[in-house]
């Protein structure tokens, strides 16, 4: 008897639930360390919690946090060296036009998602806990369309996932860093209770959750926990080959096949069946659940991969059981060592500087007030009452009496001092010695610089090495996602350049191959199948003003070069950043392409096909008419120069021996005359000969 959805549902959460249990209670210790740890860095009073706290009593609780500013020294390193895709052919031959296709993609989902956002949080959680985390998912392009076509189109999406070390977790037998091997993996994500409500329509039943802490928060709302989970599946399908008249094949699933407007299609086209063979798929099940069930069963999901990118600060496996940290862990008691003796310090401190008397309440009565203000007014002088003093012979006599001693202020105890010095060492030490760079002093070579620079990176290389890896993964996973849901035929999509120049392809756009004479789709990514790359380097804009930097200090070298000096000039202009500079940079793009020295674009390649064509374009009787009267109006009036020149070689010629009669000069005098003026004559009277 076949088992109904109810009964299926049920199964499903009840598995689910087991198999989240034995995750959490296996990492429990470690992810509350983690959460501990980035509580430490980044919640004022935090450094205070536990039993310090208590130990410490009513005394200060001075809190001086030196490890904040070394996680964010490690975050600005990487937010000033971003880590971009690139997506090459798996016979590493030279990218194509399909990769840098989905390049371009892959950039502009970024931008239109806010990745920077989701890797940024993600980065941030790893360095200071040592786990952080983002997802990709599909979303409808625009929802609001009016196009019923339009509005079916999907584009991929990054997510930040907060308090990844809390609200992540993946199956225990996935061993690689970017879980590429796990077969289910759980998020969970926060909802008001009223949001909760309003989005499932049901009364809110918490998913069970114990890595949490609230020590220190003076109040926490509340918060009902929604998890999404995902299951891997494997099998094998068969997959139906069809082919056109002209041997052209397409591959159909039996899901496409039992679709109406498929088979309507395929019936159309007159398309036959050619053969069917056994093929192994791997498919991703998402479920969305509550404590108290399922919620929604959103079947299967974009792509061959979980979707969700682990990063992991620092990660080994010890005992067979994941472990890991950020930059926080092995600093915590140096720094709360620190903090005590500043609040001991500042205990020592708060008590008066100032030896104090001691008297009976006889000596001062009546005089308390006095002796109270003396500190704030500083009195003249500070009276006492006389005694009575009975002699030894009976006689009682007023006598003064001066005090019976003296409090004296507690002294800075001498290890103090040096454990504070030793304490601060520590710290640098366990940061990465973060203030390294700030010691560079005036007339330091750049050699210097530089080898104090590539020290300060050692420390930080193991984050942008993890990070790496983890946008790596996040590429993978795109990739399959886009394979899946970027298919329409004909559909305009938005990419963009690595310079960031937007620019639009069209997907599936049919074309006739001109040595096969077979009907081929440009860009069509269900053929994209690539290795992914990373690089780790400074942004976009950073990397042009460098570049500008280089050229510059190369053009010292080509200055006997006029053609190199061009492209270098050229080059450093076209990457030069600046309001109002985009036409100049394509100004200089293309002085370079027609120079041979910048490969040209599919539409910088139209332009100069269709310039050589006009060229080679017979001209019309009426241009060539042009031509003739244009060309002897110049020979005219090169003429009329020529007779201008020569009446000016006669005038000067004139006056020469108007000078001669005149003036006695030698006859060095008269050779140089005349070579000038046969100097000036001749290429007027040849111009005129030439005319």
């Amino acid at each position: 008897m076949a088992r109904t959805k109810a009964e299926v549902w049920a199964d499903t959460h009840d598995e689910a639930l087991r198999r989240f249990n034995v995750i959490e209670s296996n990492l429990r210790d470690e992810r509350m360390a983690s959460l501990e740890d980035r509580r430490f860095y980044s919640i004022a009073g935090a450094q205070w919690e536990g039993s310090l706290y208590n130990d410490w009593g009513n005394r200060p609780k001075i809190e001086v946090n030196k490890v904040h500013r070394g996680v964010m020294r490690i975050i600005n390193e990487y937010r000033n060296n971003r880590i971009s895709v690139e997506f090459i052919p798996k016979d590493g031959s030279e990218a194509d036009e399909l990769s840098e296709t989905c390049n371009g993609l892959y950039r502009a989902d970024e931008i239109d998602s806010h990745a920077e956002e989701a890797m940024d949080n993600a980065f941030e959680e790893a360095c200071g806990g040592g786990f952080g985390a983002w997802r990709l998912r599909t979303e409808l392009e625009d929802e609001y369309a009016e196009d019923e076509e339009e509005g079916e189109y999907q584009r991929i999406r990054f997510e930040p996932i907060h308090d990844a070390d809390s609200t992540v977790f993946f199956d225990l037998n996935a061993k690689r860093q970017d879980k590429s091997d796990a077969m289910y993996a759980f998020v969970l994500t926060a909802m008001t209770p009223e949001a909760y409500m309003a989005e499932w329509n049901d009364d809110p039943a918490s998913w069970p959750k114990s890595v949490y802490m609230t020590e220190f928060d003076w109040s926490t709302q509340d918060a009902v926990y929604v998890a999404e989970y995902y299951v891997v599946e494997k099998r094998k399908e068969t997959v139906f080959i069809y082919a056109d008249a002209l041997g052209n094949e397409e591959e159909y699933s039996k899901e496409d096949l039992e679709d109406e407007e498929t088979a309507l299609l395929i019936a159309a086209t007159g398309l036959t069946l050619v053969k069917e063979k056994k093929v192994k798929r791997r498919k991703v099940h998402k479920w969305i659940m509550s404590g108290g069930g399922i919620l929604e069963d959103c079947g299967y999901i974009a792509g061959c991969h979980i979707p969700i990118v682990p990063v992991y600060g620092k990660r080994w496996f010890v005992d067979n059981r994941e472990r890991f940290m950020g930059a926080v862990r092995l600093a915590k008691d140096t720094q709360r060592l620190k903090n005590m003796q500043l609040s001991k310090l500042a205990e020592i401190s708060a008590y008066s500087s100032a030896r104090k008397p001691i008297f009976t309440p006889e000596q001062i009565a009546g005089h308390e007030v006095v002796w109270s203000e003396d500190n704030v007014k500083n009195y003249r002088y500070l009276l006492v009452n006389t005694q009575t003093i009975v002699g030894p012979d009976g006689n009682a006599s007023e006598q003064p009496m001066g005090p019976l001693g003296y409090s004296d202020p507690p002294d800075i105890p001498q290890p103090l001092a040096a454990l504070l010095q030793i304490t601060e060492q520590d710290m640098a030490d366990l940061m990465g010695m973060q203030d390294a760079a700030e010691e560079i002093t005036p007339n330091v070579s750049g050699r210097a610089i530089e080898l104090i620079q590539t020290r300060l990176d050692q420390n930080n290389f193991i984050y942008m090495s993890n990070m790496a890896k983890a946008v790596k993964r996040c590429g993978e996973i795109w990739l399959g996602m886009a394979r899946d849901i970027y298919v329409e035929k004909e559909r305009k999509m938005k990419t963009v350049a690595q310079s960031g120049d937007i620019a639009g392809i069209v997907l599936n756009k049919p074309a006739i191959d001109q040595e096969t004479n077979e009907t081929i789709y440009a860009n069509d990514l269900t053929r994209a199948k690539f290795d992914v790359a990373v690089t780790v380097g400074p942004s976009s804009e950073s990397k042009r003003a460098g570049t500008v930097r280089s050229l510059v200090g190369m053009l010292q070298f080509a200055q006997n070069d006029p053609e190199m000096s061009t492209v270098l000039t050229s080059m450093a202009m076209m990457n030069m950043e600046g309001e109002g500079l985009k036409d100049v940079r394509a100004f200089f793009r293309k002085r370079l392409v027609k120079m041979g020295a910048v490969e040209p674009n599919e539409e910088e390649m139209q332009e100069m096909e269709a310039e050589l064509a006009a060229a080679n374009e017979k001209p019309d009787a009426n241009e060539v008419l042009l031509l003739a009267a244009a060309k002897k109006d110049e020979t005219a009036a090169m003429v009329n120069e020529a007779k201008v020149a020569n009446t000016q070689a006669d005038t000067l010629l004139k006056q020469a021996q108007a000078e001669k009669l005149g003036a006695d000069i030698d006859s060095q005098g008269k050779s140089d005359l005349i070579s000038v003026l046969d100097a000036i004559r001749e290429p007027a009277t040849r111009k005129s000969r030439e005319g």
